[in-house]
Formats: structure tokens, sequence, C-alpha cells
């Protein structure tokens, strides 16, 4: 006996399938609503890439100087030379007195242009672990000071690259370190609740009371200026850490509060999981994109510690630079220098473009990750 088989029905033309997102997809998508977040996405990835590559990017090394050219102004980069379109150069500067208030000053001598090539050999610097001395861009003779230079002429835009792999680390290291420390007391403060959270949290309010600047300088003040540049930087890390790990535990803790209360907790529970594994297993993971979010706009807080504490002379020494070190070491030559060079101020510049692209990405992050309010 034959069955009759129904034909399945196409769909009607015009008509739409539905997509079915998952919930990273959904994220995704509102997040990319936020031009703002878009764009302090995209500018912390130039910041990061500047950072990774910056002995790369940078035409000259952190110590290389130029005694003739001391507060050199920022030059100009040109690309036509006596009317003809040419390859970017800057033309030669040299310096001169003025003959009325007898000011030094610098001038572009437009018979000499010094042509920038990419790919060229300088100073050794560590490129991913290597030591090399190729570099992306630089001018085979005399100098270039696209940043200008500071008080013993050295190129402040190569001190601003290489230092901002100190500035910009210290937070991401800073807060990997808080994020174990704060995840682990605020997931058993709020797991286990009672005098346990009573303990911790009253231990944390305590933390949260004392100002910040005053602790991080106490702290920081403990660190021996004896020590290798590698071990101060780390000691500065953990300064940051031990200061900012309280906040987080907070945040953890109410989320922990809720979740145990899920289902799913609880049927982990009533099947005998341990404790351990309901928190690292069921409550956590679920907690990730609000840990993800709080982290990111964490951050910022990290790199501002540590330019304060580099401007205060209690955070990174040379031979290490950091954009904090570089306004401490332009503050050094007096208040004034600031006015007559204000280039001097790039490192302030770029410290202040990192935090609102932190706080951009992170409010567009956490608006995305919020799907109550959708």
């Amino acid at each position: 006996m034959s069955v009759p088989i129904t034909p399945t029905p196409s769909p009607a033309r015009g008509e739409e399938s539905v997509k079915v997102l998952s919930p990273l997809q959904m994220a995704f998508r509102r997040y990319r609503k936020s031009r703002l977040g878009v764009v302090g996405g995209w500018i912390l990835v130039l910041l990061y890439i500047m950072a990774l590559f910056g002995g790369f990017i940078a035409p000259y090394s952190v110590a290389t100087q130029f005694a003739s050219n001391p507060y050199q102004p920022p030059q100009r980069v040109h690309l036509f030379h006596d009317g003809r379109l040419t390859r970017p150069f800057v033309y030669e500067v040299k310096r001169e007195r003025d003959p009325v208030t007898f000011v030094s000053r610098y001038a572009e001598d437009k018979t000499k242009p010094l042509a920038i090539r990419f790919f060229v050999r300088g100073d050794e610097h560590n490129f991913l672990g290597l030591k090399t001395n190729l570099h992306l861009f630089g001018v085979q003779s005399g100098s270039m000071f696209l940043f200008g230079s500071d008080s013993i002429g050295r190129d402040l835009f190569s001190r601003t690259i290489v230092g901002s792999q100190i500035s910009l680390t210290v937070g991401i290291v800073g807060i990997l370190i808080s994020f174990l420390i704060g995840v682990t007391v605020g997931g058993i403060s709020g797991y286990y609740g009672g005098w346990v959270d009573n303990l911790l949290m009253r231990f944390v309010e305590v933390l949260l009371s004392f100002p910040r600047l005053p602790i991080l300088m106490a702290l920081a003040a403990l660190v021996p200026a004896k020590w290798p540049s590698t071990w101060v930087y780390l000691g500065i890390v953990a300064v940051l850490a031990l200061i900012g790990w309280a906040s987080l535990a907070r945040v953890v803790r109410g989320q922990v509060l809720a979740a145990r209360q899920v289902e799913f907790v609880t049927a982990a529970q009533a099947v005998g999981a341990s404790d351990l594994r309901v928190i690292l297993r069921h409550i956590v993971p679920n907690l990730s994109s609000i840990l993800v979010v709080t982290a990111t706009l964490a951050l910022p807080g990290y790199i501002l510690g540590e330019s304060a504490l580099s401007f205060l002379g209690l955070g990174i020494k040379a031979p290490m630079s950091s954009w904090g070190l570089l306004l401490r070491d332009a503050y050094d030559q007096g208040i004034q220098a600031f006015g007559l060079y204000p280039w001097l101020l790039w490192p302030g510049a770029f410290i202040a473009l990192s935090v609102l692209a932190y706080n951009f990405f992170g409010d567009a992050l956490r608006d995305a990750a919020d799907t109550g309010s959708r």
C-alpha cells in the first residue's frame, strides 16, 4: 500500500525567513549602533598596535639625544618641493639666535629636504623579543622630530610611542590581578552569605573608604628605588591591583547573590554538585558579560593611576618610559616650559585619548550587554 507524500509548501514569494541570532550576535549588533563605542574600540586597537610595535614604529630609541636640538618644535611633513610632488620629507632645521631678543629659534632650510624612507636601519630595539635595528620609517641623515624634542634633544614622538607600552599594559596586567582577587572574594561572599559575607564586605568597605591617591602614593613609596626597572613595573602593577579589586568584588558579590537563586543553580546543588563546581561552572560563566564590562570601565583608572604616580616621581623610572614619566620630565624644567613649549604636552593628550576611548568603548559594551533595557 503506497503512502501519499505531501509536498512541503515552499515559502511565498517575498516572504522573508526569520534568522535566529545568538545572544552574542545580538549584543554585537547593539554595540555597532553606538558610533562613539565603535570609534573608541578602533582607537584602542590602534593604540595597542602602536604599543606592541613601539620600538619598530619609533624612529629613535628613548635614550637617543641630539644635543644641538633642545626644545625643537615639531617638524611638518611635506609632499611638495619646488612645486613638484615628491615622497614625504621634512626640511632640515637650523638653530639661530634672534638678533633683537637674543632667544634661540629654529628655522627650516628650504634648500635641504630630508626624505622620509621606510624600513630604515637605526637604533637597536627589541621587536617581539628579538633584537633588531630596523625601524618603520626615518631619515638617513640629519634628524626628524614629528612631536618636537625635549630639553636635551630627545625625540618626543619616539618616547611617546615607546611610553605607551608601559602606560597601556599596566592597566591590562593590573586588571587581570584585580579580576582574580575580586571575583574570588566577591564570589565567596555572595555565594555563602551570612557571617562570611558580612566579614568580607566590611573589609571591602574599609578599603573603599580610604582616598585612592594617597593610598597609592603610600604603597608606591614602599617600592625600593634600587629595584631594577622591571621589578618597579611589577611593583606599580601590584599596588594598583591591590587598590582596584575592592570595587570589582562588590559588583561580583551582588551578581552572585542574584544568580544563586536561579533554577539551574539550585538544581545543580540538589544533585550534589560541589560549591566550587557550582560557582565555576554555573555562576561565573553567566556573569562574563558583566565582568567584561566592569573590567573595561575600570581600566582608565589604572592608566590614570600609573600616570599620576610616575608624574609624582613614585612610579616608573628611567630607563623605562611612560606617559606620566614624560610629563614629569617636562615639569622638572619648570611649569613655564608647558607654555613656552606646548608640544611637551603630547603624552598628556595620549592619556586623555586612551581614557576617553576606554570610556566610550565600555559604555557601549554596557549598553550592548544590558538586555533588560531593550
